[in-house]
């Protein structure tokens, strides 16, 4: 394991800050408009997430230097259901690609199925988010629907596909 999933520290803010900056990140990790955040909203967005009950969000860090790079959890958990939504974000763009959204997948999977006992993740990705599809589809999620032209990025419309993972399924 090169990463490890810990609650978000003050100190992790900063970097997040400049991620809700960065229009390129914005553009793949939220079906929401790339619209660049201020401190005070990444503030109150954060914020909600610790006091709503329906939220568990963790900074991705890399095991060896305790350096944030990205930021995962799920979110909309209805624990009623045992079901909940899944996201990843890698910020950091010098370590993109290199495999860390994958480990950051399986071990919120671990969590999410066995520590907080979901019968069900789901997922949303835009239809052009390639690395994130093949990804997921790997990991076992089954794509269940499509919310045509969801979405708009640059003057072009994008499908938002819906994916979703039983535990009975999970490897």
């Amino acid at each position: 394991m090169e990463i490890k999933l810990e609650r978000i520290e003050d100190n992790d803010m900063v970097y997040i800050y400049e991620w809700f900056k960065d229009i390129e990140f914005l553009k793949f990790y939220d079906y929401m408009p790339p619209i660049p955040q201020s401190a005070d909203e990444v503030n109150k967005t954060f914020r909600d997430y610790k006091k709503n009950e329906e939220s568990d969000v963790f900074a991705i860090k890399l095991f060896d230097s305790n350096q944030i790079i990205g930021i995962a959890g799920f979110d909309d958990i209805v624990k009623e259901n045992k079901v909940a939504t899944l996201f990843i974000g890698i910020g950091n763009k010098d370590v993109r690609g290199r495999g860390y959204g994958k480990e950051a997948l399986k071990l919120l999977l671990e969590y999410g199925f066995n520590k907080l006992g979901f019968h069900r993740i789901q997922l949303n990705v835009l239809e052009f988010n390639m690395a994130a599809i093949s990804l997921y589809e790997k990991a076992g999620f089954k794509r269940e629907g499509t919310y045509r032209e969801f979405v708009l990025r640059d003057d072009k419309r994008y499908d938002l596909l819906l994916y979703g993972l039983l535990k009975s399924e999970w490897k």
